[in-house]
């Protein structure tokens, strides 16, 4: 043999080695480490035993959301009592082993309910008493005691598989029939006729758990991403909405700020023989400004957004919206196939401008919404001016032709509520009972003096 040949099969002998090494360790991982720590079934999801049973009260279904614990309950009873029946025909001695016996293979079902590994341990030496046992008194119908055994450790190792993990199947499979294998060599005949087909027979049964084990946590994965995948989606839409509404007041800020600097430069000249502390104050005044002005650009530089709305003017550099622009939108709603009717209640008069652009910006979205999603739908938008603030509310009908799908449904309601809750106000957004959809908020304004209570305008 040639040295690279030897090289190649000592190098095929130690990935071989490693692989044997591997899974020794999650053999006792798996099998022995913590055996017996308790690890208790919890009960079935309410939301789950609602949506199988939502014809029960509430007070049953409670009850139902421990069945898995009752009906391994049941199978245990089932079989210490089809296992004591065979006691009838034995001597009182003999009888009293029997019944232990019987407890014995009766316990690790339910054992497996709070803690699974100690409860497979527990089946196997369950299922090697009986086999010796089924030897022992073979005048006795010792078959049926093996067989007893065996049937109670399959289901024992099908709930320990359900409950833990796919791989268990095999290592379980492989500690059972090479400690039956030994038994059944030591006990008789029953390892030389019966084992093999009983060994396959309950491969494939463990396979099959093992397998419906894998599909349950893949889907229980792929709810967890998605639940995942769309909490991100709206923590970056809530995000990016911020992002626009600090966009937008920049511009309200900045005005307010460019008026202060001015005034503060232009001051000192309409004052004959101004004092020199006075026109320092002043030109603080106007430098804080200007460095507040510069402070501004530099965040509209970071949170400017790459994706306008739909209805915001293309020129960048064109003033905010205010409600006073309302019939330029609804004019281009209209255009775009959705009838409105705009009914406005009460005095109109000239709110701060982040109200003005908010309640534009609301209203935008909402009518926006009934074009995606209410398409051929009639929409009502009502404004009301009162002492403590501005209502709005604005409600489409029911869609006359199927919407087209929409990736980002819901992401609008998020920016309005944003809005709406930066300026303390309050907002409901919810299906109608005919169907439709109604968006209802109120921002509150602080009152002014020589406000009047509001009449009625329509429009």
């Amino acid at each position: 043999m040639s040295v690279k040949e030897t090289t190649q099969t000592q190098s095929t002998l130690r990935s071989e080695a490693r692989i044997a090494r591997g899974a020794l360790h999650r053999l006792r991982q798996d099998l022995f480490v913590d055996a017996f720590a308790f690890r208790p079934l919890p009960p079935l999801e309410d939301a789950k035993v609602a949506r199988w049973v939502p014809w029960l009260p509430e007070r049953i279904r409670r009850w139902v959301r421990w069945l898995p614990h009752y009906a391994v309950g049941f199978f245990s009873v089932c079989v210490f009592l089809g296992s004591l029946s065979l006691t009838d025909s034995l001597a009182p001695p003999r009888a009293v082993l029997v019944t232990a016996f019987c407890l014995l293979v009766a316990a690790p079902p339910m054992v497996s309910l709070f803690r699974p590994i100690g409860a497979f341990w527990l089946s196997l030496f369950a299922f090697g008493v009986s086999m010796v046992a089924g030897s022992v008194l073979s005048d006795y119908g010792g078959g049926v005691w093996t067989g007893a055994g065996f049937a109670t450790h399959l289901a024992v190792m099908t709930l320990v598989v359900l409950r833990t993990r796919p791989r268990l199947a095999v290592e379980m499979w492989l500690v059972t029939f090479g400690s039956g294998a030994v038994l059944s060599a030591l006990a008789g005949e029953w390892a030389t006729s019966d084992l093999p087909p009983v060994a396959f027979f309950a491969g494939v049964v463990l396979v099959s758990a093992a397998a419906v084990r894998a599909w349950r946590e893949e889907r229980r994965q792929v709810v967890e991403t998605r639940t995942a995948t769309a909490e991100e989606r709206s923590r970056r839409t809530l995000l990016e909405e911020r992002a626009t509404i600090a966009r937008e007041l920049h511009d309200v800020v900045a005005h307010h700020m460019s008026v202060i600097a001015i005034q503060a430069e232009a001051a000192p000249y309409r004052v004959e023989n101004t004092p020199p502390e006075l026109a320092t104050s002043f030109s603080t005044i106007r430098e804080n400004a200007v460095a507040a002005l510069t402070e501004l650009r530099r965040i509209l530089g970071v949170v400017r957004s790459e994706d306008p709305d739909a209805f915001v003017e293309s020129d960048p550099e064109a003033p905010q919206p205010t409600l006073a622009n309302l019939e330029s939108l609804l004019g281009s709603v209209r255009s775009a196939g959705l009838e409105v009717e705009a009914v406005v209640t009460g005095a109109a008069r000239p709110l701060p401008q982040g109200v003005e652009l908010s309640a534009y910006r609301i209203v935008q979205e909402a009518l926006s919404n009934a074009l995606r999603h209410s398409p051929g739908a009639d929409a009502r938008v009502e404004i009301s001016y009162v002492l403590g603030g501005i209502g709005l509310r604005i409600v489409n009908g029911v869609p006359s032709r199927l919407a087209k799908p929409s990736p980002g449904a819901g992401h609008g309601v998020l920016g309005m509520r944003e809005r709406v809750q930066m300026l303390g106000g309050e907002m409901t957004a919810d299906h109608t009972e005919e169907g439709g959809f109604e968006v209802a908020a109120f921002i509150p304004v602080a009152n002014t003096a020589g406000e009047t209570a509001p009449g009625g305008v329509t429009a």
